[in-house]
């Protein structure tokens, strides 16, 4: 995992193509970069973020963040209702009782 700016990427070795592939993961935008050597792909990386700063600021857009911690969620209407009746019996929020949810699924996977 490589991060720059708060933009984080995974990084693949082609090995037939003897080069390194590397995607933005963390942003829905598409940003992608290759390199010869680590030092080249570190370069190419942080050239890729400037240059995807600079093309929205060109057209004048908000670049896309890195993940700010907001998602919508669709669920059943019923386990809505049996969630929310658990958050409040523990004295929660709904939003900080999935969070701690979520946070405590989320440990146990790695």
């Amino acid at each position: 995992m490589m991060k720059y700016k708060g933009y984080e990427a995974i990084v693949e070795f082609d090995d037939q193509a003897e080069i390194f592939h590397g995607e933005v993961v963390n942003v829905r935008d598409v940003i992608t970069f290759q390199g010869d050597s680590v030092k080249d792909l570190k370069q190419a990386f942080q050239d890729s973020i400037a240059d995807y700063l600079d093309f929205c600021r060109e057209r004048g857009e908000e670049p896309e963040k890195p993940f700010s911690g907001k998602f919508m969620l669709r669920i059943n209407p019923e386990l809505h209702k049996s969630i929310a009746i658990q958050a409040r019996k523990e004295g929660r929020s709904l939003n900080s009782w999935v969070e701690k949810c979520l946070s405590l699924y989320a440990s146990e996977q790695v």
